[in-house]
């Protein structure tokens, strides 16, 4: 069992090597990173710092090299593919810079759909009322090719947060979009992650955008090289 006071994401020196046609490539080196109930933290640096592979490994989407990754005070190291996925369910969601629509779906079936799968009552009522949320009720019934790229990331808002997750993971969530969709997507994730209490873990390389977080944390060469409260 979890513990339900633990603090949703810890990494303790995780290392992270993967092969390569060159020969083995170190991305993550001896990282230590923790996340608190309800923090929002904004993971910055250049490209290739290791950012994307942080929250791939912190969501057990990636087998570390070394070190522990905890979620919610479970060691992911002792839990097998299903097992992280329980794990997961409900209390982890991703928002990634592509949007990830089903295309065969609505965008009302594209946010019921993991309500559905985990079992949850009254998954269409719900992402009606997510959809609402973000917008988009009038689009609910739209398929994503038939929305901009704006109401696409929103739709996946909404998905994400539909399960009132306690740890969202949102990797570029802006970086498909022009000034004013970014701005739109960016202030719904800030006060919908705000109102349902989640930890937010955001990769981005948008400095105004980190800098609504409440800590910012700077990758170099896959190791924290520096961290700070922001003004938030």
């Amino acid at each position: 069992m979890s513990n339900t006071d633990a603090d949703p994401l810890v990494l303790e020196d995780v290392s992270l090597t993967l092969p390569s046609a060159a020969g083995p490539v170190e991305i993550l080196r001896g990282l230590s990173f923790r996340v608190g109930q309800g923090e929002r933290v904004a993971l910055v640096g250049p490209s290739g710092s290791g950012k994307s592979s942080l929250i791939a490994v912190a969501a057990g989407l990636e087998h570390p090299s070394g070190g522990r990754v905890e979620l919610f005070g479970q060691d992911l190291a002792r839990l097998d593919e299903d097992g992280r996925a329980k794990l997961r369910r409900g209390r982890v969601s991703l928002v990634f810079q592509s949007f990830h629509l089903l295309p065969n779906m609505t965008a009302e079936e594209n946010v019921a759909a993991p309500l559905e799968i985990a079992g949850l009552r009254h998954a269409t009522a719900t992402a009606r009322t997510w959809l609402d949320r973000v917008g988009l009720a009038a689009r609910g019934r739209h398929y994503p090719h038939q929305l901009s790229g704006g109401e696409q990331q929103r739709v996946a808002l909404a998905r994400a947060l539909a399960s009132r997750p306690a740890l969202l993971f949102a990797d570029e969530p802006t970086g498909n979009l022009d000034a004013a969709n970014a701005a739109v997507v960016a202030r719904l994730m800030f006060d919908l992650v705000a109102e349902t209490g989640a930890a937010l873990v955001l990769v981005t390389h948008d400095e105004a955008l980190a800098a609504r977080a409440d800590r910012a944390v700077r990758l170099r060469d896959g190791r924290v090289d520096s961290e700070s409260l922001t003004a938030a």
